[in-house]
């Protein structure tokens, strides 16, 4: 059947809901009768309406709720009869939910039903020496400071090309390049999370233990800073109280451009060596870190992609994995679902601080969570950011939140099941704090469409609709958009996802990503003044 001879089709998310979204690829004309066995049957549209976009199921009065989700995503600016198109410019949008007053810890005492645990699962990984494990085998360059990024750049081109076909072991090489390390007050109290942050991601899984550092010489970020002397395990025989080991491009040494890249290319020897000595080993799923994200979100985010990834996420937790969501402004709005299924009252109030902290931030900028919504998240169909939110918070499954991260925090080996990690929602900036955390598999679900991707971890991308999926077929991993068209069930989608992810972990699979060497840049959240 063609998509334009498919019969209307509406999905409502819950019972009382007064509004549900067009399902149809290229929306619904004014005029077309809604027929019976879908939401609003016997309802004449009174406006053509876009796919994803809501259509009033009844009459609306001014100043009444509009319920999607069964939880007010607004208050009507006019009356808007039913059959209508029910769009931001209609709306105002609800306060944000107080931070006092809330559900702490209903989890604590009132424990849901407890699934059996999934046994058996495995993936060939990479156990490193602090316990840890990764999905890829990567040589990883940091900097310190954005001044040496174009040297960087080019001694990693000259080791892929040189040396790199003489370890065959090793998946890649990279330069953590960032825009931070001088220019900015590094002694400001907040100047602690874009540090952390770097230090973190330099020794994330997927860079097996092996620290090798680049640095200019004058910068504020001094390598010692970042790295200091016996804090992170070395993987050589190097005394640990001497720190990261360190090519300094300023050290008098260096006589030219030429002298610096040997230099680097000298010190990647060894490292090379050891990483190419590994091997994959069979690895409980247990040990999965798995950070989930969504970015140009649509209407269908909330439908298909993200549900599908809360019930994975569900099954990651049964099998002893670790799954972190986050997006401060993205669950704002869902802030008594966070605190009542909090583990315990201190997880609870861990999630109050960090949500609170990042108001205050806001504040500063006198903005609010309002601003989070972008052009494409609307022209998929949110109305706002509390219409987008509780879309975004289904990703995160049913299971209680056992800890909380504040941005940059690394996970200890003992938090498992279910974090919060408390970061921006910025793709780029989320993905790179959940690199700080220790991921080391990454899934990201979008509605508009983006080929993001990190050259760190592999990403999996799950399209929302199956229209982005058709015409994006090299670039999407999963098509979630057959929840929508009737061909598989969430918890279809959920398993799909489950195995999937088993397979990238154990590199048997790569990514559309990881095929094209589709990669973002790290962004290092900064809060701190720029001098």
């Amino acid at each position: 059947m063609s998509e334009t001879s498919r019969p209307a089709l509406t999905i409502r998310m819950h019972g009382d809901d007064n509004v549900a979204i067009v399902a149809n690829d290229g929306g619904l004309a004014a005029g077309t009768l809604l027929p019976a066995g879908v939401p609003g049957a016997g309802i004449t549209l009174r406006d053509k309406v876009p796919q994803g976009h809501k259509v009033a199921l009844t009459d609306i009065a001014r100043g009444a709720v509009v319920r999607r989700y069964n939880v007010p995503i607004g208050y009507a600016l006019k009356d808007i009869p039913a059959g209508s198109w029910v769009h931001e410019r209609l709306l105002q949008m609800p306060a944000a939910r107080a931070l006092e007053g809330l559900p702490i810890a209903s989890f604590a005492t009132v424990r849901p039903p407890e699934l059996a645990p999934l046994q058996g699962y495995t993936f060939e990984g990479y156990r490193n020496a602090d316990g840890s494990v990764g999905t890829r085998n990567i040589l990883a360059i940091t900097t310190t400071v954005q001044c040496v990024a174009g040297v960087v750049a080019q001694a990693v081109a000259r080791i892929k090309s040189e040396l790199l076909p003489s370890y065959p072991n090793v998946d890649d090489v990279i330069g953590l390049e960032h825009s931070y390390g001088c220019g900015v007050a590094i002694d400001a109290p907040d100047a602690v999370i874009p540090i952390r942050t770097l230090k973190n991601i330099s020794l994330n899984p997927n860079f097996g233990g092996e620290v090798m550092v680049v640095s200019l010489g004058c910068e504020k970020l001094q390598p010692d800073r970042l790295l200091p002397p016996g804090s992170f395990p070395i993987s050589d025989e190097r005394d640990p109280a001497l720190g990261p080991e360190t090519v300094c491009l300023q050290a008098d040494h260096h006589v030219g451009f030429m002298s610096m890249l040997d230099d680097i290319l000298q010190s990647a020897r060894p490292h090379l060596a050891r990483l190419n000595a590994r091997r994959r080993e069979t690895i409980p799923a247990s040990e999965l870190v798995v950070g989930v994200q969504c970015g140009g979100s649509d209407a269908f985010s909330g439908v298909t992609a993200n549900p599908a990834v809360g019930y994975c996420a569900d099954l990651l937790v049964r099998a002893g994995a670790t799954v972190m969501f986050s997006e401060n402004t993205e669950v704002r709005d869902a802030v008594e679902q966070l605190t009542s299924r909090a583990a315990t009252p201190e997880v609870a109030e861990a999630i109050i601080r960090e949500l609170g902290w990042y108001d205050r931030y806001l504040d500063r900028g006198r903005v609010d969570r309002s601003a989070n919504t972008t052009p494409g998240n609307k022209a998929g169909g949110l109305s706002n950011i509390a219409e987008k939110a509780m879309g975004s918070i289904i990703k995160s499954g049913t299971s209680a939140i056992s800890h909380v991260l504040a941005p940059g925090e690394k996970l200890k080996a003992t938090q498992r099941g279910l974090v919060y990690a408390a970061t921006p929602a910025s793709d780029f900036i989320c993905g790179t704090l959940q690199l700080a955390a220790g991921m080391n598999l990454h899934v990201f679900t979008t509605g508009r469409g983006t080929p993001y991707g990190l050259a760190e971890c592999p990403v999996i991308k799950v399209a929302t609709r199956s229209d982005l999926a058709r015409r994006w077929h090299d670039l999407m991993d999963v098509n979630a958009g057959k929840v929508a068209d009737g061909e598989a069930s969430i918890e279809d989608l959920g398993w799909e996802l489950f195995r999937l992810m088993l397979d990238v972990a154990s590199g048997r699979r790569k990514t559309w990503a990881e095929h094209w060497k589709l990669h973002n840049s790290l962004v290092l959240f900064n809060p701190a003044p720029v001098t």
